[in-house]
């Protein structure tokens, strides 16, 4: 199999029709189903329901999908680093983050890096800490921010002097606005919106010995933009970081800590035993120095 042939795949995956794949890959579309057979053929599973000229993806073609998509982006990630030389650093960086705090940190310290090393490209990306893992493990971000606890087994990380507090964000309007903290009494007693990961839940039931079992709790997210959207359109509470917050800027929603008094560390983490690619080194030893400074 060769990496022609996973194009191709993409492509009639995409369109759902081998004339229209095949019109956008400049080949004959017998050609294309061909090659598409072959493929079934080699994997020895069938790919591509066909019905009235029509594809339709089966649960194993998904998967495929899916790991053609990675296998493609890896590999151009790979060739960029092999071209990568250290006396005009190039390449790109893949990073992730968290809303948080930590955004305009990095995004200081990356406009900053390229200052130094213009032909660096950074593609940045956000989503949850489970998402960000995920995509770190598949090879697909080469560095994320997250929030601790981090598993110091399998990553390497550098803590970053950034502290996320957290609290509760509500509407102006709502009855604990005028508080000047949040106790666990108060949130036993209002309807909550949680952190999707059970890892930070736990973290601060253990700060504030909750009895999670007692929590009226209404969703959970993991993407601060769905908290502060069920927020404006309803009476709940949303148990979150004040980096979130600060990145919204709502005027129509506030922030109160809780108390005990509660932060959390934020991290950028890379996999061990990989090796990295001469951008990610110089931008880890630029991170470095600049922590060492602050």
């Amino acid at each position: 199999m060769d990496t022609r042939v996973l194009k191709y795949f993409l492509t009639v995956a995409q369109t759902n029709n081998i004339t229209k794949a095949a019109e956008q890959l400049h080949i004959t579309q017998p050609t294309l189903s061909r090659q598409i057979m072959d493929l079934e053929t080699e994997l020895d599973i069938k790919l591509f329901n066909r019905e009235n000229r029509r594809l339709q993806l089966t649960k194993a073609g998904i998967l495929f999908q899916q790991r053609a998509t990675t296998m493609l982006q890896l590999l151009d990630q790979t060739e960029n680093d092999l071209h990568q030389q250290e006396e005009a650093l190039t390449g790109e960086i893949n990073l992730g983050s968290a809303v948080s705090s930590v955004s305009p940190y990095i995004t200081k310290l990356i406009f900053e890096f390229q200052k130094l090393y213009p032909n660096v490209i950074f593609n940045l990306s956000d989503g949850d800490g489970d998402v960000l893992r995920r995509q770190l493990d598949e090879g697909l971000n080469d560095l994320v921010c997250l929030l601790e606890p981090v598993e110091a087994a399998k990553y390497n990380f550098l803590e970053l002097p950034v502290r996320e507090e957290w609290g509760v964000m509500m509407k102006k309007s709502a009855p604990l606005a005028k508080h000047s903290t949040i106790t666990k009494e108060d949130l036993y007693k209002i309807p909550l919106i949680l952190p999707h990961r059970s890892i930070v839940r736990d973290e601060v039931s253990d700060i504030l010995k909750l009895d999670q079992t007692r929590l009226n709790i209404r969703a959970t997210t993991s993407l601060p933009g769905n908290t502060v959207s069920l927020l404006r359109n309803s009476n709940y509470y949303g148990l979150t970081i004040k980096g979130v917050y600060n990145n919204f800027h709502d005027p129509d929603l506030v922030f109160v800590p809780l108390v005990p008094n509660k932060s959390t560390g934020d991290v950028l983490v890379w996999r061990k035993n990989t090796i990295l690619s001469p951008a990610i080194e110089k931008f880890l030893q630029f991170v470095n120095e600049q922590i060492q400074e602050s």
